[in-house]
């Protein structure tokens, strides 16, 4: 996602309120980021926040949505495209590494936020629809026969963890390597540590 323009209705004023925020929210943090720092970054009135969100508050709630949003559209891509666990899992895999090269503030933000702190009536990212459909991935690959038989929450930490724990290496700038070269070799590792066959 280069932009939340990109993946939602356009609406000039609205995106750059949005895209602004992630910015200030991923540099700064949530409560390090005042209303009139959005204002100023984004070059809009305090009315136009107001007007299009309530508040700061209103504007996290509506990056959190939008960004889930985004995300259900990658995953159930990657449940489209391919009928087995292997499949899918790689896919949701190499689409987060190519997410994190083309939008690292927007994979920053759902991946590393604290979202419960800011947005308290929203479910935790890692109960959000997305991530739940990754995990239920991982059970129909044991229900198949594909992923030997686990704790599906361990399986499913097993399956993602390696790729989740790069992407943050990336973010911080440890790992120099573009992520999607990188696709082959952290998927082949997680999946052998849960193949059925391995």
């Amino acid at each position: 996602m280069k932009s939340t323009a990109k993946h939602s209705k356009p609406d000039g004023i609205r995106d750059r309120i949005l895209r602004t925020a992630l910015h200030l929210f991923t540099e700064r943090g949530y409560f390090n980021t005042s209303v009139h720092d959005i204002q100023r970054d984004a070059a809009v009135s305090i009315g136009s926040i107001y007007n299009h969100f309530g508040g700061k508050e209103g504007v996290a709630k509506a990056l959190y949505i939008e960004l889930v949003e985004y995300m259900n559209t990658f995953v159930a891509q990657a449940a489209n495209l391919h009928n087995d666990t292997y499949g899918r899992c790689r896919a949701v895999v190499a689409g987060l590494f190519q997410l994190t090269e083309d939008d690292p503030e927007m994979i920053g933000f759902v991946l590393n936020a604290r979202h419960r702190e800011f947005l308290p009536d929203e479910p935790p990212i890692c109960s959000s629809e997305p991530f739940v459909q990754m995990r239920e991935f991982v059970l129909q690959g044991m229900q198949t026969g594909e992923v030997r038989q686990m704790d599906p929450m361990i399986a499913a930490s097993v399956a993602y963890g390696a790729a989740l724990r790069m992407i943050s290496l990336r973010l911080d700038g440890i790992v120099s390597t573009p992520l999607p070269e990188l696709t082959d070799s952290v998927w082949e590792a997680s999946w052998q540590a849960i193949a059925a066959d391995a």
